[in-house]
């Protein structure tokens, strides 16, 4: 079975008033538990395809679906639960806040939510990618690595399906980065969340499962 999907989908977007196609007659799905890396030069669609698969972006043709639901039919508030519930985000800069300490910044996500068991749910992520003893610390106080692996807490922290990587080891040194792909690897292997990362590099696309080559906002054959 099939967490998402991405259907014929064509993206296009308008400069000047000319359409110009960012994805083409993409199609591509995803299990649970696997680990897809999107490789290609910049400008080639990845980013576009992140957003579609996490219902921030819709296509121009084409369907795209997440958890069965087809994301084009939803309204603003179910999209909203959709993608709350669903998808984790993780980008290249972190986008920790820096004003808050690194257990505020895990149960943010929570606590927009509404739930009132932000506190030890934070507690237990921060655990599992075994950043605890710096839950008290504020992010400039922290190495890259682990403003990664509190901004991988972040995104787990209410058990998503789908879980989005934008370039995640953009801004670390090599064996920094590796670790953080073996942390991923772990993410897949043992909550069952499906992976879908970008990147420009080939040594961190060895590591999935997966490997989905765009060029030109289409999926090259062979791939």
């Amino acid at each position: 079975m099939s967490l998402f999907r991405l259907d014929h989908v064509t993206k296009d977007y308008f400069t000047e008033g000319r359409p110009v196609s960012a994805l083409t007659d993409v199609s591509l799905s995803a299990a649970p538990g696997e680990f897809i890396a999107l490789v290609g030069r910049s400008g080639c669609g990845k980013s576009t395809l992140l957003n579609l698969a996490g219902a921030m972006d819709f296509p121009t043709a084409g369907a795209v679906t997440l958890d069965g639901v087809d994301t084009s039919s939803l309204n603003d508030a179910a999209l909203t639960k959709l993608r709350r519930d669903k998808v984790g985000f993780i980008f290249q800069s972190f986008q920790l806040l820096p004003a808050l300490s690194v257990i505020e910044n895990v149960e943010l996500p929570l606590m927009l939510a509404g739930r009132n068991d932000a506190r030890p749910l934070a507690k237990n992520a921060l655990r599992w990618v075994e950043i605890e003893d710096y839950a008290s610390r504020k992010p400039f106080q922290l190495s890259g690595g682990q403003m990664q692996r509190v901004a991988i807490a972040r995104a787990l922290v209410h058990k998503p399906t789908l879980l989005l990587a934008d370039e995640p080891t953009g801004n670390l040194d090599t064996t920094t980065g590796n670790l953080i792909l073996e942390l991923l690897r772990r993410v897949a292997r043992e909550t069952g969340a499906t992976i879908l990362m970008a990147t420009h590099s080939v040594e961190a696309a060895a590591m999935a499962d997966t490997i989905v080559r765009l060029r030109d906002g289409r999926i090259q054959s062979g791939a």
